[in-house]
C-alpha cells in the first residue's frame, strides 16, 4: 500500500517507516515540523505526532479522501469530536496503544473488572523520559475499561518503551497484571494491521479492538 506518515521524524514515525518499508509498502507522504513531502496520493495516513498537528491531519485526509490511523496522545474531547466528524467521510482508527497485548489486557479488564469492584485498585505506568504526557493515554484507556476511578502513578525514566501494571488489593491479597513493551516494533505491527483494516472498511470510527476482531 501507499502510505503517509505525520510525525515522520519522531521515534514512532521512524519505526513505522522502517517496518512498513521493509515489507514493501511505499512511503509517499512525510509530514513533520518543517517537512512536507508528498509524491503521490496515500492509500492511508498514519499520525503519531502531536495534537497540534490535528488540523493538518484532518485537512490531508479530506483532501485525499483516505483513511486515518491515529495514535496521537493527549487528545481532548473536542479533538475526538473532530475525529468523529471526519469518520463520517472516511474510516478512522484511533487508539492510544496499538499493541496486541494491551488490547488483550483491556479486554480482560472489561470482562473481569467487575470481580474487583470492592477491591482497591491502581495503575502504575512507566515510559521513557522524553514522553511529554502523563498519565499515558494507555493508562487512561485501561482505567476507563474498569468503569470506575482508580489512581494512576506515572514514572518517566530512561528509555523504557512502555510498561503498565494494573494492581488490585484487598485486606489479604494482591493481584497484579503487567504488560511490558520490549520495542516499538510491538506497536508498528499493530499499526499496519489497523491500516489494512481501514483500507477494507467503509467510513466510521473504529478502535484497535475492532481491528483485532478482524484478525
Amino acid at each position: 500500500m501507499k502510505y503517509g506518515v505525520i510525525g515522520a521524524n519522531g521515534k514512532m514515525g521512524r519505526e513505522i517507516i522502517d517496518y512498513f518499508s521493509s515489507i514493501g509498502d511505499e512511503l509517499v507522504m512525510k509530514i513533520d515540523i518543517g517537512l512536507e513531502e508528498i509524491v503521490d496520493r496515500p492509500d492511508v495516513i498514519i499520525d503519531f505526532s502531536n495534537r497540534s498537528a490535528l488540523d493538518k491531519t484532518i485537512e490531508l485526509c479530506q483532501k485525499f479522501s483516505c483513511p486515518l490511523v491515529i495514535g496521537t496522545t493527549a487528545l481532548t474531547g473536542e479533538d475526538f469530536d473532530r475525529l468523529r466528524e471526519l469518520s463520517n467521510i472516511v474510516p478512522v482508527v484511533q487508539s492510544y496503544n496499538f499493541s496486541q497485548g494491551i488490547a488483550i489486557l483491556k479486554s480482560i479488564l472489561e470482562s473481569f473488572g467487575k470481580y474487583f469492584s470492592d477491591w482497591d485498585g491502581a495503575i502504575v505506568e512507566i515510559h521513557h523520559n522524553q514522553k511529554k504526557d502523563a498519565p499515558s493515554g494507555t493508562a487512561i484507556m485501561l482505567k476507563n475499561s474498569l468503569s470506575r476511578e482508580i489512581p494512576i502513578s506515572s514514572l518517566r525514566i530512561g528509555g523504557v518503551f512502555g510498561e503498565h501494571v494494573v494492581i488490585f488489593s484487598n485486606a489479604g491479597e494482591v493481584i497484579e497484571i503487567k504488560h511490558t513493551a520490549l520495542s516499538r516494533r510491538a506497536f508498528s505491527l499493530g499499526v499496519r494491521k489497523a491500516a489494512l483494516f481501514a483500507l477494507e472498511k467503509n467510513k466510521g470510527f473504529y478502535s484497535y479492538s475492532d481491528v483485532l476482531n478482524e484478525f
